[in-house]
């Protein structure tokens, strides 16, 4: 707890009334800081959390609300200023000045960002039409409720989680769903060949059409709205799919345009350091948008998952307020498609693991797998198995060889390895 008499006339301002925004004010009040808070965003909407926009709130099995972190009332409760529907157009760190859209100029003792990233565009003729969707803030996902229903054609562009996640809802919904990826299996560039398979299978089984190893040429309409995606890209086949709505979902970048123009180190993110701190001592940087030097890791990661934003904001708070923070938790995500629900910790990027240790069968998708390297766990993946990521988190954390035939072996509980 920090002594409140020195803060009372201190002014703490948060840009991005996200997850990672909304926790990092509720820490700041919780860690007894009196002082001035100012949250801004620019959606009209209070902070909520994103997976709802590809689960539940978009299968329709869970309400709208149920994605804002805190009711609007709380934050007058807390005293926090919650500015929504404003967009924060400059930062001088010298001054500490934040300039807002319209010119007023809000001052700062210490500064968050926590601005997320942006969804990347699709760049081919077409993609403009009306009809083409993406899947980033609560307004897309209202959009999309109306759009994945039944007997409606849906392309989507892109197997990686968000694609993935949007076909199984749209075809839980009873929409015609082709998926277009243009790597030989979904996730592959994430989760490897073997574990792509097992996606690739699933959607399969659940009625997806599964366009793989192929790009798009481009998107034609009739009467301004979507009508078709024509397959292949540059040189190819030219196979044209009838689509009533296009879902494109090929990955997201940090926003880190406000923290350039204020000259901060920028590097695939706004770079800091363990305590959350960017190369301005004043200003911190936390969740999607921050590359951060990652102790446990030794290396510098930038995670774009939920439980990022849900831990990375108290931790920045709690860095903002001066108290002695290393950050330095297990990456974690999760996904439900249809019946299959799975939780990932660690990280294990392309070439950095020699071997997948499957513990179960895959093919019955009731099963952990495990990348390691040189006998090190990297990073583990629970499908349909629950209550272990404590173990897994554990092995990735001690950095110790195991037995990769005990580590396979469901008669060796994971806590004695």
């Amino acid at each position: 707890m920090t002594g409140s008499t020195p803060q009372d006339d201190r002014t703490f301002v948060i840009v991005g009334a996200s997850l990672t925004g909304a926790k990092a004010a509720e820490t700041l009040r919780a860690e007894g800081f009196t002082g001035r808070v100012v949250l801004v965003g620019e959606e009209d909407d209070a902070p909520y959390e994103r997976p709802p926009l590809s689960k539940g709130y978009l299968l329709g099995s869970e309400e709208r609300d149920k994605a804002f972190v805190h009711e609007r009332g709380w934050y007058d409760e807390q005293r926090i200023e919650l500015r929504t529907g404003v967009r924060a157009e400059g930062l001088d760190p010298a001054a500490h000045v934040v300039t807002l859209a319209g010119g007023e100029r809000l001052g700062y003792d210490k500064l968050l960002l926590a601005t997320g990233s942006v969804v990347r565009r699709l760049g081919v003729p077409g993609a403009d039409l009306d009809g083409v969707h993406y899947l980033r803030r609560i307004g897309h996902a209202d959009t999309l409720r109306d759009v994945l229903t039944e007997g409606a054609r849906v392309v989507v562009i892109g197997g990686g989680w968000i694609g993935l996640e949007v076909a199984a809802a749209a075809r839980t919904h009873g929409a015609s769903v082709t998926l277009v990826e243009v790597a030989p299996l979904p996730l592959q560039r994430v989760l490897g060949d073997e574990l792509g398979q097992v996606f690739a299978d699933l959607h399969a089984e659940h009625g997806v059409d599964l366009r793989l190893g192929t790009g798009i040429r481009e998107i034609t309409g009739r009467d301004g709205h979507v009508a078709s995606v024509v397959l292949g890209g540059d040189g190819g086949d030219g196979t044209e799919v009838p689509a009533d709505a296009v879902v494109v979902g090929i990955g997201i970048r940090p926003a880190v345009e406000l923290a350039q123009a204020a000259g901060l180190a920028v590097d695939d993110g706004v770079l800091v350091d363990a305590a959350l701190r960017t190369s301005d001592p004043d200003v911190y940087a936390a969740g999607d948008v921050a590359n951060t030097d990652h102790p446990l890791l030794q290396r510098r990661i930038r995670v774009e998952h939920w439980a990022n934003a849900l831990n990375g904001g108290p931790a920045a708070a709690r860095s903002m307020l001066g108290q002695d923070v290393v950050y330095d938790r297990v990456p974690y995500f999760f996904s439900d498609q249809y019946d299959l629900g799975m939780e990932y910790s660690g990280h294990a990027e392309p070439g950095s693991y020699d071997r997948v240790v499957f513990r179960g069968d895959p093919k019955a998708r009731e099963f952990v797998a495990f990348w390691l390297a040189g006998g090190r766990v990297l990073a583990g993946m629970n499908v349909n198995v629950w209550d272990v990521t404590d173990d897994i988190q554990r092995l990735i954390r001690s950095g110790s060889p195991v037995d990769p035939d005990r580590l396979a072996d469901t008669d060796v509980p994971l806590a004695e390895l």
